[in-house]
């Protein structure tokens, strides 16, 4: 039984029309994202979903869009145990986080392991914009990389970083707590440069790619997202990578997710030559 199904007969046809078909789970909390002509039923429709899922404890209801530099929101506590703070298991990794001051997508798991599987044996990995670290943890956990350095400028989501590093065991890993545009000239300047540099960069402004340039080499291998609408895919992403690096070879691009209509995440894969 899907939720629609579980609500009729206690919300009105128009209602159950406009119900959210789609919520996120992340460990023992649901999120989901209810119009605001449901807020008379939110308590209804979050006590539902905690009936149905047995494994649920907690329904977060969103409020807003992420915001802010560091990407975070606000959350609405609905039904269940108050809590914003989930214990995650994916990919053979734990991971715990706080939902309102670490952006965090459950959406990305298979795209995770998607790249560590592409890593080689010995390689030194950047992750750029790591969050809590599940790049960087997905990637020590299933594949024979080196080392994997780790740059976040979230102070809060650095700490839940090294908390998962801990808990993982994953040796391997340098958490750097700091911005990117100034931490990379500092690991240069100690000639540190990198195998691969996985870009999974928030939807700012900046693509970022000349602080990419600045520790890669012949050969490094980068992951890099963007976000574009479907009628610019994938050519307005290949264009900023070939203005930074001329000399590279595109070696494959792949939708990772839909953001908004007809707006999507995008992955492309290059060479430095």
């Amino acid at each position: 039984m899907n939720l629609k199904d579980a609500l009729k007969g206690k919300l009105s046809e128009k209602e159950l029309e406009i119900l959210p078909r789609a919520f996120d789970i992340i460990g023992r909390i649901a999120i989901i994202e209810i119009p605001d002509s449901l807020k008379k039923r939110e308590k209804l429709i979050a006590n539902t979903l905690l009936k149905m899922h047995n494994s649920l404890r907690t329904v977060l209801k969103k409020e807003g869009k992420f915001s802010g530099r560091l990407r975070t929101r606000k959350f609405k506590f609905l039904a269940g145990v108050n809590t914003r703070e989930p214990e995650y298991i994916e990919n053979g990794c734990r991971f715990r986080f706080n939902v309102e001051t670490s952006y965090f997508s459950p959406r990305l798991s298979s795209d995770r392991l998607e790249i560590a599987h592409s890593v080689k044996k010995g390689e030194k990995v950047l992750v750029m914009f790591s969050g809590v670290a599940p790049y960087p943890i997905v990637i020590a956990k299933n594949s024979k990389a080196k080392e994997i350095w780790a740059i976040e400028i979230n102070r809060a989501a650095s700490k839940y970083a090294q908390e998962n590093v801990r808990m993982n065991k994953a040796a391997n890993i340098h958490i750097i707590q700091g911005d990117v545009k100034k931490k990379i000239p500092e690991l240069k300047k100690k000639r540190i440069i990198f195998d691969r540099i996985v870009m999974a960069r928030p939807q700012l402004k900046d693509d970022f790619l000349k602080d990419a340039q600045k520790v890669s080499k012949k050969g490094t291998i980068i992951n890099y997202y963007d976000f574009l609408f479907e009628e610019e895919m994938p050519h307005a992403a290949l264009k900023k990578i070939k203005k930074v690096f001329p000399k590279s070879k595109i070696i494959c691009w792949k939708k990772a997710g839909d953001i908004g209509v007809r707006k999507y995440r995008i992955r492309v894969d290059f060479k430095v030559l």
